[in-house]
């Protein structure tokens, strides 16, 4: 990988994760790992250019189908591709078709940049990964597969203790906090090239004393009613939370942004 490289544009494809939820902005929108890392490539480089096609709840089949063809076409030097986890979180999940989609989306951005990259997702201790952790490992080794085969660099951050710690998650246990999203824009811009502007992004927080039995059984009934439970309700009426919405930032524009 080059050593403080020169990038010139940046195209970010996804589900909530590249969108920047739950990384909350004071007008309501989100911000994000995505965004952060774009605000310092453009402090480097003079109109630099930024798009991000994300969509919150998207499947791997959705991003293949909504995304992938269009960020290709743009011509960015740098693509960042995170996708078939939502669907490792589903009942019914078909490890081999979402494979086969994201080899498909590999294939198609790999030669439309100089530099794609790829990501081992980040995991929220608790029983929910545990739950779901052969499918995101199986997912996590095509990532690797298909990395090797095509060139594109690959950003552990299921491997990062840091990521793991519930005070970096949202109280929707789903999202990260914009603590959790800075310190994912900093393993991207290492594995980028760029020398570290932290590093110490996988070191742990320091600990602190965990909240008692009552707090904790009331923080599972407030997650409950105000997250899981419309979860499940989209899950059986065959609903997005990302149904009509737009892509956070459709065209490939001069960025001005943040840059912390």
């Amino acid at each position: 990988m080059q050593t403080n490289p020169t990038h010139t544009s940046l195209v970010a494809v996804g589900d909530s994760f590249t969108e920047g939820m739950s990384d909350l902005l004071p007008d309501g929108s989100y911000r994000g790992w995505a965004d952060l890392l774009a605000g310092r490539m453009a402090a480097r480089t003079p109109g630099f250019r930024y798009a991000n096609l994300a969509v919150r709840g998207k499947l791997i089949g959705q991003i293949v189908e909504e995304q992938v063809d269009v960020a290709a076409a743009m011509g960015a030097d740098v693509i960042t591709l995170v996708g078939g986890l939502n669907d490792t979180l589903r009942p019914k999940c078909d490890m081999g078709r979402v494979r086969g989609l994201l080899e498909e989306a590999v294939e198609k951005l790999a030669p439309a940049c100089e530099q794609l990259v790829l990501m081992r997702s980040p995991g929220r201790q608790g029983p929910v990964l545990e739950r779901f952790r052969p499918r995101m490992e199986e997912l996590f080794a095509c990532v690797d597969e298909l990395a090797e085969r095509h060139g594109a660099v690959v950003v552990d951050l299921y491997g990062a203790p840091s990521l793991a710690d519930p005070r970096l998650w949202d109280v929707d246990r789903l999202h990260l906090t914009a603590e959790g999203h800075r310190r994912v824009a900093e393993a991207v811009w290492q594995a980028l090239g760029y020398d570290p502007e932290d590093t110490g992004w996988r070191t742990p927080m320091p600990a602190t004393v965990p909240p008692g039995w009552g707090a904790r059984r009331v923080a599972d009934v407030r997650f409950a009613r105000r997250h899981l439970l419309p979860w499940i309700g989209r899950r059986l009426t065959g609903r997005s939370s990302g149904d009509g919405l737009p892509p956070k930032r459709p065209e490939l524009l001069p960025y001005e942004g943040p840059t912390t």
